[in-house]
């Protein structure tokens, strides 16, 4: 087996990876189709694949996508699960459950956002309360997001969250950047005005296929921080928290959590792991996000703001255009074989090591 092989080269070609997989594994299969379409005037959707007995109590849960363009590590991990026939490796009674592309456009058009420009990852709040504040966003908007894109305004941009970080510290303009906002739409990291497509189709999948589950364990694909290649094994459940202690039970002391200043993300609001808890109340959650790494930090974050530019005041269908899009696909995936061998090693043993904990905590 070749890495390459699991991976598609772009959306499409990746979900026909994983729908011919599914269906060699044995899987049921449901295509729930997207309001867009792609780049090319292809049709999106979100693929979602059951394989094991639908009264399942125990369960394992694969999300791929939820940051698009991050997709493709996701698609090739699930891709690479079904084709090893992990599926008959599950002890009995239990089941998978794996859901391709939760955010087909932002993978499909080499976006982190939905086609709201919402990341997905800070959009699961409850929007009859008020949308949680960020003043450190607010002061930086102008730099993070300029209204030209040139030389001049990128250098004075950069000039302006260098004086924030000399001022504040790294961690504090990581944080304002990437925290969440709601208050800048055209901005990154933003968390919408209400629930979008991508949230509500996942709500729907949970309550059709989740309904009747004990325990779920769940692993979000993504990539983009910390070293080049390596898995980091992020749990968002408060440190001394139940979950937060099965969490280390299941996959070791080397998890990290944003709340104790262990991992390479900062403090999100409105993330999916922990909305998780409250959809599926009936059941014990145990999750992480497998995250990635790709390029450096600076890299990551220039490839969001040039997107973010396009979309806001560029012309996606430029070259700048494509020069961006390409910015942004290899900032978040690593085209090469060692990177995707790294990955469908790390996914492969997350994945074990979650089935192994359910096994040891089901009655």
């Amino acid at each position: 087996m070749v890495p390459g092989d699991r991976f598609g080269a772009d959306f499409s070609t990746a979900r026909q990876l994983f729908v011919a997989a599914a269906s060699r594994a044995g899987a049921s299969l449901e295509r729930i189709a997207h309001p867009e379409h792609g780049p090319r005037g292809e049709s999106l959707s979100t693929d979602v694949a059951w394989l094991g007995p639908r009264d399942a109590q125990n369960v394992l849960v694969m999300i791929s996508a939820t940051h698009g363009v991050e997709g493709f590590a996701g698609s090739g991990a699930q891709v690479d699960w079904l084709e090893r026939g992990e599926a008959g490796r599950l002890p009995g009674g239990f089941a998978a459950l794996l859901i391709h592309a939760i955010n087909p456009y932002g993978f499909a058009w080499l976006r982190r956002v939905t086609q709201e420009n919402v990341d997905l990852n800070r959009n699961w709040i409850d929007f009859r309360l008020p949308r949680p504040g960020n003043p450190g966003y607010d002061a930086l908007n102008e730099a993070i997001c300029p209204r030209e894109w040139t030389a001049e305004s990128i250098a004075a941009s950069d000039a302006r969250l260098r004086e924030y970080a000399a001022r504040n510290g790294a961690a504090a303009l990581q944080a304002a950047i990437s925290a969440g906002q709601y208050d800048h739409p055209r901005g990154i990291f933003y968390g919408g005005d209400s629930p979008t497509w991508s949230r509500r189709t996942q709500e729907a999948i949970f309550a059709s296929y989740l309904r009747g589950a004990a325990r779920v364990a769940l692993i979000d694909f993504h990539t983009g921080l910390g070293p080049r290649g390596f898995g980091e094994q992020i749990v968002t459940d408060r440190p001394g928290s139940a979950a937060h202690r099965r969490a280390a039970t299941w996959f070791g002391a080397a998890i990290t959590c944003p709340f104790d200043a262990t991992s390479t993300s900062a403090p999100i609001v409105g993330d999916g792991l922990s909305a998780a808890a409250a959809l599926l109340a009936q059941a014990e959650v145990t999750g992480i996000a497998l995250e990635f790494g790709t390029r450096t930090l600076e890299e990551v974050l220039f490839a969001l703001r040039a997107d973010a530019w396009l979309h806001a005041h560029g012309d996606p269908a430029s070259s700048v255009g494509e020069e961006i899009r390409a910015r942004m696909r290899a900032a978040f995936y690593g085209d090469a074989d060692d990177w995707r061998g790294m990955i469908l090693g790390q996914a492969l043993l997350a994945a074990r090591q979650a089935v192994a904990g359910l096994s040891a905590g089901r009655t």
